[in-house]
């Protein structure tokens, strides 16, 4: 049943779930270009001489191998893949604005921030 409540700034949003394709499109668009949240690199990214760091960084915006198993709710939110010899990981998360808790609507860009973050698969 669809409705309406107020959201964070007031104004009156239906209360159906968000759609998956507008947060699979926000995620892709994030991680083909690293603007419009924020990227975070573990210790085992970080360790890494400048040309595998920005090679497993152009790995990570071009993945596009999203799997059942992976990507179960289509959002385009968890990738997976081997380069230099390790298993590699990336995952985006949906913040509120404040960064305290979940997005109330991750299809919102005006109430959530993406984090990024990238790390080797034994770091996860």
């Amino acid at each position: 049943m669809k409705g309406s409540a107020p959201d964070q700034r007031g104004e009156n949003r239906p209360t159906e779930q968000p759609t998956v394709g507008s947060i699979s499109a926000l995620n892709d668009a994030f991680r083909r270009s690293f603007t419009g949240g924020r990227v975070v690199e573990t210790p085992g990214v970080v360790a890494l001489d400048v040309a595998d760091r920005i090679a497993l960084r152009l790995a990570v915006r071009v993945f596009n191998d999203f799997e059942a198993a992976d990507d179960p709710h289509g959002e385009h939110d968890f990738g997976a893949f081997d380069l230099l010899g390790t298993r590699w990981f990336w995952k985006i998360d949906s913040h509120n604005r404040a960064m305290t808790g979940h997005s109330p609507d991750p299809a919102d860009p005006a109430v959530t921030i993406r984090v990024l973050t990238i790390m080797r698969a034994d770091e996860a």
